[in-house]
């Protein structure tokens, strides 16, 4: 199978892009692997002519918007983004008309219809500079009620979060009293959360940072072992990058099944076929694409 997907990658002008919470097989035959900004990043980078992205549906929208003349496809159809759900452009504009003097800021886990309707697009890894960098003193942010926790405590802005309670049901798994007993089992590991975790849980941690940035932290970090608070996906590049070091994960229970619906056996299919393809209708894109630019300005 991996032979295959190397021949038609080799074939058909391909690039295999993964998000950290791939399966380990699709990690390793990816040509790269990184979080949802790096991902976007590379995108536009490379020179194939066809994106094969292995992450979720707003990912593999991203990569539509901000690359036009490539194909972009995404392996199984089906994974969608539950948080990304849960903020529909009509309910965003009620917001906007509620707080019009306030600019909105939206986590790139959302739609192509709401980044459309959004001032700037964040990642986790760049929150904080982001909404930092918005003229307004008040910032409407979303879809993701705990990241808004975490930008709220790093600036000086209102914060106003929509959804009122959106969040990632795999981060939701992971709770106070699963640190505090895996804090038992290994009083000297260091604690490294996603700001997508609960308050809770951001709170005791060692360090916050997006996936890319927890690679870094724990590479980095003298101590010799680490326990994780994100999706248990991040452990295989871990394990691979800092192999002198021990990870633990703090749930065993956070794990995105919409992440692990793209197989060796359906990237070898989509790229067989060529489909199915990413597509966004082109005013949505644009505005959308705006909103991103801004992003990487910042």
């Amino acid at each position: 199978m991996i032979e295959a997907i190397e021949h038609l990658k080799r074939e058909k002008n391909a690039v295999i892009l993964a998000h950290n919470y791939q399966r380990a097989e699709v990690q390793d035959i990816a040509e790269f692997v990184g979080d949802s900004l790096e991902l976007a990043r590379r995108a536009m980078e490379t020179n194939a002519e066809i994106v094969v992205f292995c992450g979720v549906d707003f990912m593999a929208e991203t990569a539509a918007i901000l690359n036009p003349d490539k194909k972009v496809l995404i392996p199984d159809s089906g994974a969608i983004c539950p948080m990304a759900q849960q903020l529909p452009a009509d309910e965003l504009m009620v917001m906007k008309r509620k707080y019009p003097d306030a600019e909105v800021v939206l986590y790139v886990n959302t739609m192509a219809e709401s980044k459309a309707l959004a001032d700037c697009i964040c990642t986790s890894a760049n929150a904080r500079e982001v909404v930092n960098a918005m003229s307004t003193p008040a910032v409407i942010f979303g879809p993701d009620r705990n990241l808004a926790y975490y930008v709220q405590k790093a600036t000086d802005k209102t914060v106003i979060p929509v959804p009122q309670h959106g969040l990632c049901p795999s981060h939701h798994q992971i709770v106070l009293s699963d640190v505090l007993k895996a804090k038992e089992v290994h009083p000297d590991a260091r604690v490294v959360v996603h700001p997508e975790c609960i308050p809770e849980v951001q709170d005791i941690a060692d360090y916050i940072a997006s996936t890319s940035g927890m690679v870094r932290i724990c590479r980095e970090e003298s101590s010799d072992e680490f326990l994780i608070g994100t999706e248990i996906g991040l452990l295989h590049r871990l394990r691979k990058e800092a192999p002198d070091k021990k990870f633990f994960p703090i749930s065993n229970t956070a794990v995105c099944p919409q992440m692990k619906m793209h197989t060796l056996e359906n990237i070898a299919l989509a790229l067989e076929k060529e489909e199915p393809v990413v597509s966004v209708p082109p005013e949505i894109a644009a505005r959308a694409r705006r909103a991103i630019e801004r992003m990487f300005t910042i």
